[in-house]
């Protein structure tokens, strides 16, 4: 014997009955898949970033102060010691913003408002485009400006 009852198919919003082996695929969990979750991003990462991006700018010698270049350049040398783009650099980074504090020492002879302004629009497009944060504010600190016949304060390496 065979069963004649007729199959249930489902309907669709009008009332209209769906042919049979249409189904609609599930959806699982709940919302779009971006808000599933939390994404944090190291304060390291928006320094590095904002580093890169202040390095880009036309008139940066170099970034941090004196000290902190030295130490620096003694570290870059050490054998398996990376460059540290950072340097100069300090972020605070929240949820849904971050907030920058850079030094840097320009070349002589150029405007430090418009190197300043220019460093400015160049890490905030930079970091909000990489991270999706909102930069509240980009402070820079001017420390030195590199003459033309001054010497980098890099020590000579003694290996040749």
């Amino acid at each position: 014997m065979t069963d004649m009852t007729e199959r249930k198919r489902p309907e669709t919003p009008d009332g209209e009955k769906e042919p049979l082996g249409t189904r609609k695929p599930t959806k699982r969990g709940g919302g779009d898949p971006a808000t599933r979750g939390r994404t944090t991003i190291a304060d390291g990462v928006v320094e590095k970033i904002a580093g890169l991006a202040a390095r880009d700018v036309l008139g940066v010698h170099a970034m941090g102060s004196g000290l902190s270049r030295t130490f620096g350049a003694v570290r870059d040398r050490v054998p398996g010691g990376t460059k540290s783009v950072s340097r100069g650099v300090k972020a605070e980074v929240g949820e849904l913003q971050t907030a920058l504090d850079l030094e840097i020492v320009v070349d002589y002879g150029v405007s430090i408002a418009d190197v300043a302004r220019a460093v400015r629009e160049n890490v905030i497009a930079a970091v909000e485009r990489m991270t999706g944060l909102e930069v509240v504010e980009v402070n820079i600190a001017v420390s030195d400006v590199k003459l033309p016949d001054e010497e980098d304060e890099e020590p000579e390496s003694r290996l040749q």
